[in-house]
C-alpha cells in the first residue's frame, strides 16, 4: 500500500468516525411531582433547523431520541392536562434532560388543548335532542374541518346562528356562492340553542379523556419538516414561524389553516417527501422536503389564465417506478406525473368530449400499473404505455334527493377501479375488461337512523340537495379509500359512521368494522404489505393501525394539535416502516417510524453508558 492509499485511508477513517461522534443522543425522565409520566409526547428541535423529532416517554417515564446531530436544541414535553414543560439542551455538552410537568388548573385551557375526538366525546348527549344534534354537528360540520377548530370559542344562541349564517351557503370554498344547505336551514335554531348550551357563554362541560400513548404506540418516532406558508396569490413564501399557532403548544388550541400549502404527500424511492398544494399560491404545484436536510423545493405548473399563479394539486400517488402521478388543475383538470430524479412534470389531459379529473381527486396505481383518478360522474383510468384515458361513470350522478361527486378512487391488484360517492354512501367499480360499472351500496348508520322520530326521518327524506357537505345524519360518509395489492380487499374509510367499510374485489360483498369510538372520523386509508389498514382519524390528531386478523385497532398520536390531515402514504422501502402524511394546519410533512422493542433495548445501552 502507497502512503498516498494509507493516508485516505485514515482520513475515511477519521471522517466516518467524526461523523457518528456528531450524532448524539438525548435521553431523560418526565415526570409530575413525585410521579413518573409515560405517554408523554417529548420533541426537540435543533436552534435554526426546521425538523422536530418527537419521541414518548414509556411506562417509566424515561424517553429515547434516536441519534441527533450534535447542536444547541429546543426541548419541549406536554400531555393533556398538564403545562408544557421547555428547556434548553446542548448535546455536546449534555445527553439528559429530565423535564416535570405542572397540572393545568383551568378548565378552558384543558379545553383547548383537546384534539378533535375529544372535543366531540365531551359534547353533551343527555336528552334525544342533545343526539340528534350532536350527530348534525358531526356531519354537516366536522365533514369540512375539525371540530376543535370553532369549538375553542365560546358564543352565544345568536352568535352560533350568526356563523352558521355563513356555513350553510358555503360551497366552493367563497362565503354564499350557493343557496342555503336544506338540513342546516332546518335545524339551525336547534342547532345554535345545542351549541349555547355546550359553548356558550355560562356553559360548562365534563371533559372526556383517553389514555396516553403505550406500547407500539409509544415506541413510535415522529419527525416534522416545517413548510413556509404563504401570503396568498401572487405573494412569496413566509417562514413557517409567522404562523402566530404552529400547533407545538397545545394549550393554544386549533391552529388557522391560513397560508398552508400542503394537502396530500408521497415518498420517493430515496426516501424525500413529495407534497401537493390545493390553495392558491404562485410559488408551487408539487413541493419537495429533503428529509436530511429540511430543504424544501417547489415544481410549478403555470395556470392557463396568465395570472401567474401555479396550478393547484390534491391528490398523489407512486407507481411501481418510481414516479408520482397527481392531478393539475392549469385550467382544465387533468393528470400530472413527475420524475422524482429529474424534477420534470408531464401533463395529461383527458381528450375533447371526456370529462376531466374532479370532485376530491384521488389517485391510486392499481397492481397493472395503470393509474386511476376521481372524476366528477366517477371515476377514469390512465394507461401510462399508450397514454390513453378510459371513462366510467356512475350509474346515478344526479338523484331527485340531490347530487354526489366522487370523494376517493383505487385501483385493485386485479386492475378493477373503484371510487366513492360520498353523499349516497355507494361504492362505485368498473372492470375495464367488460367496461361495466357495478353500485355497491353500504348499510345505512343504524345507530342513528333508528334513533330519530318517523316525522324526523320524513323531513330529511325530503331534502333535495344532499351532497358531500349536505349528508343525511344516517350517512356513513364514504371517504378516500385504499385496497390490498396483495389481497382481493378494499377497504374504505366511513367518516360520518365510525367505521371501515371492508369489500370483497372478487365478490363485492361487504361488512362493516365500527371504532373503538364513534367520534372517531377516519379519512383516507393505505394498506401495507402484511394487510395492516392504514388510515388517518383527521378530527382527532391521531393515525390508526388496524389488523384484520387479530380485529385489533392501534393508535397514533401526533406531536402536535390542529393536524386535520387528510392523506396517508405507507413506505416499506427504507428499511422500517414509515408512515408520511401532511399535517395540513401546521403546514407541515410528517415521517412516523416505527420502532421495536430491540430497537429501544438498544437507545437505553447507549443511555446508560
Amino acid at each position: 500500500m502507497t502512503m498516498r492509499s494509507i493516508l485516505l485511508a485514515t482520513a475515511a477513517v477519521m471522517a466516518t468516525t467524526s461523523a457518528f461522534a456528531a450524532d448524539q443522543q438525548l435521553s431523560g425522565t418526565i415526570s409530575a411531582g413525585a410521579q413518573k409520566l409515560d405517554g408523554v409526547t417529548v420533541s426537540a428541535k435543533m436552534v435554526g433547523s426546521t425538523i422536530t423529532t418527537s419521541v414518548y416517554s414509556d411506562a417509566q417515564g424515561n424517553y429515547y431520541f434516536p441519534p441527533m446531530p450534535t447542536g444547541k436544541y429546543n426541548v419541549w414535553a406536554q400531555a393533556l392536562g398538564f403545562e408544557r414543560s421547555n428547556a434548553a439542551v446542548d448535546l455536546a455538552a449534555n445527553k439528559r434532560q429530565d423535564l416535570a410537568l405542572k397540572t393545568i388548573t383551568d378548565l378552558e385551557t384543558k379545553w383547548r388543548q383537546l384534539p378533535g375526538e375529544l372535543v366531540m366525546a365531551s359534547l353533551p348527549e343527555e336528552t334525544a335532542e342533545d343526539v340528534h344534534m350532536k350527530q348534525i354537528f358531526n356531519n354537516n360540520c366536522n365533514g369540512c374541518h375539525v371540530p376543535s377548530y370553532p369549538l375553542q370559542f365560546k358564543f352565544d344562541e345568536q352568535g352560533w346562528s350568526r356563523i352558521i349564517d355563513l356555513m350553510k351557503v358555503i360551497g366552493g370554498g367563497l362565503a354564499q356562492d350557493r343557496p342555503a344547505n336544506q338540513i342546516m336551514q332546518m335545524n339551525q335554531k336547534r342547532l345554535s340553542a345545542y351549541l349555547a348550551r355546550a359553548r356558550g357563554p355560562n356553559s360548562k362541560v365534563v371533559i372526556k379523556e383517553r389514555p396516553r400513548p403505550t406500547g407500539e404506540s409509544a415506541r413510535a418516532v415522529w419527525q416534522l419538516y416545517d413548510v413556509p406558508r404563504v401570503q396568498g396569490a401572487g405573494a412569496g413564501a413566509l417562514p413557517a414561524s409567522t404562523a402566530d399557532n404552529d400547533g407545538t403548544n397545545w394549550a393554544l388550541g386549533t391552529p388557522s389553516k391560513g397560508g398552508l400549502i400542503v394537502h396530500d404527500s408521497a415518498m420517493d424511492f430515496d426516501g424525500n417527501l413529495w407534497f401537493t398544494s390545493n390553495n392558491s399560491n404562485s410559488l408551487v404545484t408539487v413541493g419537495k422536503v429533503d428529509v436530511k436536510t429540511g430543504k424544501v423545493d417547489y415544481k410549478k405548473v403555470a395556470r392557463a389564465d396568465g395570472s401567474g399563479r401555479a396550478a393547484p394539486t390534491h391528490g398523489i400517488a407512486r407507481d411501481q417506478e418510481g414516479n408520482l402521478w397527481f392531478d393539475v388543475n392549469p385550467g382544465r383538470r387533468s393528470l400530472g406525473k413527475v420524475d422524482p430524479k429529474t424534477g420534470n412534470i408531464n401533463v395529461y389531459p383527458t381528450p375533447e368530449g371526456m370529462t376531466p379529473l374532479g370532485g376530491a381527486v384521488t389517485v391510486d396505481v392499481d397492481g397493472k400499473g395503470m393509474v386511476w383518478a376521481s372524476a366528477p360522474q366517477g371515476v377514469l383510468r390512465f394507461d401510462p404505455k399508450t397514454v390513453q384515458f378510459t371513462e366510467f361513470k356512475d350509474k346515478a350522478y344526479k338523484r331527485p334527493q340531490g347530487m354526489a361527486n366522487t370523494y376517493g378512487a383505487a385501483g385493485d391488484r386485479n386492475g378493477n377501479g373503484w371510487w366513492a360517492q360520498m353523499a349516497w354512501d355507494t361504492i362505485g367499480k368498473a372492470d375495464p375488461v367488460t367496461g361495466q360499472t357495478t353500485e355497491i351500496v353500504l348499510p345505512e348508520n343504524k345507530r342513528i337512523r333508528d334513533f330519530l322520530t318517523p316525522q324526523e326521518v320524513e323531513a330529511y327524506n325530503k331534502v333535495t340537495d344532499i351532497s358531500t357537505g349536505n349528508p343525511y345524519p344516517w350517512g356513513q360518509g364514504p371517504r378516500r379509500m385504499g385496497t390490498d395489492k396483495n389481497a382481493d380487499v378494499l377497504w374504505v374509510g366511513n367518516s360520518w359512521g365510525a367505521s371501515l367499510a371492508r369489500i370483497d374485489t372478487k365478490t363485492n360483498a361487504v361488512s362493516i368494522v365500527p371504532f373503538p369510538d364513534k367520534s372517531m372520523q377516519p379519512y383516507h386509508i393505505h394498506v401495507d404489505s402484511q394487510h395492516n389498514v392504514w388510515g388517518n382519524l383527521w378530527t382527532n390528531d391521531r393515525l390508526f393501525k388496524y389488523d384484520p386478523d387479530a380485529n385489533r385497532f392501534t393508535t397514533f398520536e401526533f406531536p402536535v394539535r390542529g393536524t386535520e390531515d387528510r392523506h396517508i402514504f405507507v413506505d416499506e422501502r427504507q428499511g422500517a416502516t414509515k408512515i408520511v402524511t401532511p399535517v395540513y394546519r401546521t403546514n407541515q410533512m410528517a415521517v412516523m417510524t416505527m420502532r421495536s422493542d430491540a430497537d429501544i433495548a438498544k437507545l437505553k445501552l447507549t443511555a446508560a453508558k
